[in-house]
């Protein structure tokens, strides 16, 4: 897996990116996510965690 970055818009000479994650659908399976389902996301140095959100 990679980190892929986007450039989402230009505004006032101002580049905003987004970045994507494409996780293969046996990730998605065992987690219990299921497409279009909201997450949260925690970050500490060397990781981010992704849990559903309440």
């Amino acid at each position: 897996m990679k980190i892929l970055k986007e450039k989402s818009r230009e505004y006032k000479g101002k580049k905003y990116f987004k970045y994507k994650i494409n996780l293969p659908e046996e990730l998605l399976r065992d987690s219990g996510f299921k497409e279009g389902d909201e997450l949260q996301a925690e970050a500490k140095k060397g990781e981010i965690k992704l849990k559903k959100k309440s």
